[in-house]
């Protein structure tokens, strides 16, 4: 049995944070909804995703199949629902496919727009992402869901006693480290992943996750519900925030209620708001209708796609989207859209061309020994720098 995760309009809709990646590997919780999926079915994962991300995230057919929609997480009841399908047949919610089990030959003729002749209601509420900001605003629901997964019957690693621990939902990996730092868990569980490593005098309060090979740094100040992604360091106030991996906000600052994606970097004493002076409701930009959107949130900050970075002192608005590869600097705000390959600040942004770009990439990739910035990663941005000229070309004019 294969499990398939496959892209619907949600690809669209939570740009440009898709631009890069199939929605399944998005990292809500302390996991991506893809490795949340294979836990919970044991069996290995794939991808039917976007022709131009194929080569990356290939899609893997076995004997039998089951299609699960990338933008809808796991819990006992889905998993029961998505197990209990006979071939041929289709899981639905709201008129929406979440899952479809089919064998070799169906599976190879798969989209999601198929009519599956036999058709079940799934009569109880999901958890699912839509927009950007429903990776934070769920986050906490997800870290507690996970930290239960991947905890259940194991026992903590001891860290040192110099350590304040206040609860008792605190889990370390091996090899996780952490001195003169406290942790609460009175509001949620705390998880330090593998080779993780907390300097002294953090602190942390529930749900928190600390993802494997990642730091936070000295004298940091991180509420619920936050996720720091794989081989990032961290440091300043963070609160209510998700950065995926291989990413940096290693100073002071403040960032909350924000999305971070790969290959990011917050330079020193950059802050984001997430509350407008008139405590109106935030707006966010929308790639689908190419206009601001209501997010019903009182709360919004940052919306950082990958490999965009920012230099010191940059000062993010209320709900600003930055989209993959964009580089920000310079005095006061910058719009609250900043478009992808763009290159400025609030005097104004110019196209961060694919060459300069490379050159900058390829220095990043070269200080993490895992991850090469191979023709298959070069062939992704190239065609996201296309895809993305329409946005570009309108706001920079």
């Amino acid at each position: 049995m294969a499990i398939i995760l496959f892209d619907d309009n949600a690809s669209q809709t939570l740009l440009p944070l898709t631009f890069t990646r199939p929605v399944a590997n998005l990292r809500i919780g302390i996991l991506t909804i893809a490795e949340k999926w294979a836990k919970h079915l044991n069996t290995y994962y794939s991808y039917h995703t976007r022709p131009y991300l194929q080569v990356k995230y290939p899609q893997v057919v076995a004997d039998e199949n089951i299609f699960i929609n990338g933008a809808f997480c796991p819990d006992e009841f889905l998993v029961e629902a998505i197990a209990k399908l006979k071939n041929g047949q289709a899981l639905k919610y709201n008129g929406q496919l979440v899952a479809v089990k089919l064998n070799a030959d169906e599976a190879t003729a798969f989209t999601p727009d198929l009519d599956f002749g036999s058709t079940i209601d799934y009569d109880r509420t999901p958890l699912y992402l839509k927009y950007p900001e429903d990776i934070f605003r769920k986050n906490d629901i997800e870290l507690r869901k996970d930290f239960k997964l991947l905890t259940n019957g194991r026992t903590s690693a001891i860290i040192s006693e110099t350590n304040t621990i206040i609860g008792t939902d605190f889990f370390a990996e091996e090899d996780a480290t952490a001195e003169c730092s406290t942790f609460n868990t009175k509001n949620g569980p705390i998880y330090l992943g593998k080779n993780s490593d907390v300097w002294e005098g953090a602190h942390i309060r529930g749900a928190f996750a600390l993802c494997n090979d990642s730091q936070v740094k000295m004298g940091a100040k991180i509420y619920g519900a936050t996720t720091i992604g794989p081989f990032c360091r961290v440091g300043g106030e963070i609160n209510n925030s998700i950065i995926w991996g291989y990413s940096s906000k290693g100073h002071e600052g403040y960032l909350g209620n924000s999305v971070m994606g790969e290959w990011c970097n917050i330079g020193a004493d950059t802050n984001n708001s997430n509350l407008k002076n008139n405590y109106a409701e935030v707006k966010l930009w929308d790639y689908t209708t190419k206009h601001f959107r209501k997010t019903g949130l009182q709360f919004c900050g940052l919306i950082m796609a990958d490999h965009a970075k920012c230099a010191i002192n940059t000062m993010f608005n209320t709900g600003t989207v930055v989209g993959v590869s964009a580089n920000v600097f310079g005095a006061g705000f910058p719009h609250n859209y900043v478009p992808d390959f763009s290159w400025g600040g609030a005097g104004g942004f110019e196209i961060y061309t694919l060459k300069k770009m490379f050159e900058t990439t390829a220095l990043v990739y070269s200080r993490r020994e895992n991850r090469p910035f191979d023709k298959t990663e070069q062939d992704i941005l190239e065609h996201v720098f296309e895809l993305t000229a329409q946005y570009r070309n309108a706001r920079l004019k």
